[in-house]
């Protein structure tokens, strides 16, 4: 690991002291400077003047955040980003508890709302439901935790599967109804399919459950795939088209923000792969 040994920066050389940072303050300063490199390799003039420091305090912090492996300092280039940050964000990643993460926004999506939300995932080709938020209407739906639906039929499945090709959804389409999901027409589900990756939301419009309808969005992480999905279901007739089209931006955000606390920028999202 490369340590900034110049002397260039000295206090002596600036003709004033550089001011004493101890504590909280350093602690602030120290994560504020891991912020300002965030983008790239930033050299030392250009990094004190993003800090607002003299370039001896600076050069200072810099290198206690080399010595501990948060930053890296490369002669030519300036100070990136150290390795102490990847094994973090890998140790971050692994003990991430996607029910613990996502409840508190689905029980703030759930009152708002007054509908049952689900949480779900992939397993295998089926979605698999984590989490449920029972609404406050009375409908009953029939969803449980630990259920495994098929993924074209249902709303949280369809999200799970916007990133994914044609392909895939040929392969997936073609495996459900063999299997007994409800049926489903092929060009229909293939054309609302496009309409839904476009869009960056999914319907279920009384395909999975009759009288029971649906409004899901993807949850992505840090590399922006798609690791979970978010759901609002209650039934028909609190969710004609118009109701359906205003929950989708809400169920959009609520997905971003689970998302976002799982460490994903809408600036991160994988190119989509070939659709044919």
């Amino acid at each position: 690991m490369r340590r900034d040994t110049s002397n260039a920066d000295s206090d002596a050389a600036e003709g004033k002291a550089a001011p004493k940072v101890q504590g909280s303050q350093t602690l602030v300063r120290g994560l504020d400077m891991l912020d300002k490199v965030i983008d790239g390799p930033v050299k030392l003039a250009e990094l004190s003047q993003r800090m607002g420091l003299t370039r001896s305090t600076t050069h200072r912090l810099a290198n206690a955040l080399i010595d501990r492996g948060f930053l890296t300092y490369l002669p030519r280039d300036g100070y990136q980003l150290g390795p102490k940050l990847i094994q973090l964000g890998f140790l971050a990643q692994s003990q991430a508890d996607i029910v613990q993460i996502a409840r508190p926004r689905m029980e703030d999506l759930a009152a708002r709302t007054e509908d049952t939300v689900h949480l779900g995932r992939l397993d295998g080709d089926l979605a698999l439901y984590l989490d449920k938020i029972p609404g406050r209407r009375r409908v009953d739906i029939s969803s449980r935790i630990g259920d495994r639906q098929p993924l074209t039929s249902t709303g949280l499945g369809k999200a799970l599967l916007i990133d994914a090709s044609e392909g895939e959804w040929e392969r997936l389409f073609r495996a459900d109804q063999a299997h007994g999901a409800p049926k489903a027409d092929r060009e229909i589900w293939f054309e609302r399919m496009r309409d839904y990756s476009e869009a960056g939301h999914a319907f279920d419009l009384e395909e999975n459950e009759d009288l029971i309808r649906c409004v899901a969005a993807p949850i992505r992480d840090v590399s922006g795939k798609i690791v979970a999905a978010i759901s609002v279901s209650s039934a028909a007739q609190y969710m004609d088209d118009g109701r359906m089209d205003e929950l989708s931006g809400e169920v959009r955000e609520t997905a971003q923000r689970i998302s976002s606390d799982l460490g994903w920028s809408p600036d991160v999202r994988p190119p989509r792969r070939a659709r044919r």
